[in-house]
Order: C-alpha cells, then structure tokens, then sequence
C-alpha cells in the first residue's frame, strides 16, 4: 500500500524557516516525483516544488522565488522542503504528492499528474 506521511507544518513569523517531511513507503522510490503542493482556503491547489528522483531534477513554482529547497534522502524514502524566508502568503496547507515516473526526465507540477497524496500539514506565517 502506497503511503505518504506529511510533517513539520506549524506557526512561524515572517521571515523565519520550516522543513517539511515527506515520508513514503510502499513503492520504489527512485523511480518516483515527489512533490509539495498547497492549497489555501478558497485557492485552488498549486504546485509548489517537485523532485525527479530518477535523475535528482528538480521544479520550483515561481513564487519560490529561491526561497525554499526540494530534496530527497534515499535511504528513509523521505522528502524534505525547506522554507525559508516564509511570508505570511506561503501560509496554507502543505501536502505531498507522488507518480510514477516510468523512466520520465521531467517533474509535473500540476495536481492532476499525481496519483498518491498525503494528508497535508498546514502552515500558518504570521505577519
């Protein structure tokens, strides 16, 4: 069974860091794109970044803006974001999305590319 365990949400003022957790297991993670996405109240889901875990490619939403990093660690079958410099609009809940690759170079940042979800775990920045 195919899972994703999302952590590492919570309360931080502007400008301060977090680091999201990705946890998975049930399929072979090298041959998968793991991505964060978020979804605000009343906002439609939006990719945020993405990892190619075949190739170590990686895909940042513009808004991104250099701030925060996508990347794997193989041996816990974990992925990890790290925000930094959060504004008080990154604040939404986070989840983390999986696909299968089947030998692609690329990382979908779209919702509907990605067939297994996690639970989500929101972040709230204060202003």
């Amino acid at each position: 069974e195919v899972q994703l365990q999302a952590s590492g949400g919570g309360l931080v003022q502007a400008g301060g860091s977090l680091r999201l957790s990705c946890a998975t297991s049930g399929f072979t993670f090298d041959g998968y794109a793991i991505a964060w996405f978020r979804q605000a109240p009343g906002e439609e889901r939006e990719g945020v970044a993405g990892i190619n875990n075949i190739y170590g490619h990686t895909n940042y939403a513009e808004f991104v803006e250099g701030r925060f990093t996508i990347y794997s660690d193989k041996a816990k079958a974990t992925v990890y974001l790290q925000m930094n410099g959060l504004k008080p609009e990154d604040t939404a809940m986070y989840y983390c999305a999986a696909v299968n690759l089947k030998s692609g170079l690329g990382v979908p940042m779209y919702p509907q590319s990605y067939d297994y979800w996690g639970q989500g775990t929101q972040v709230t920045v204060s202003s």
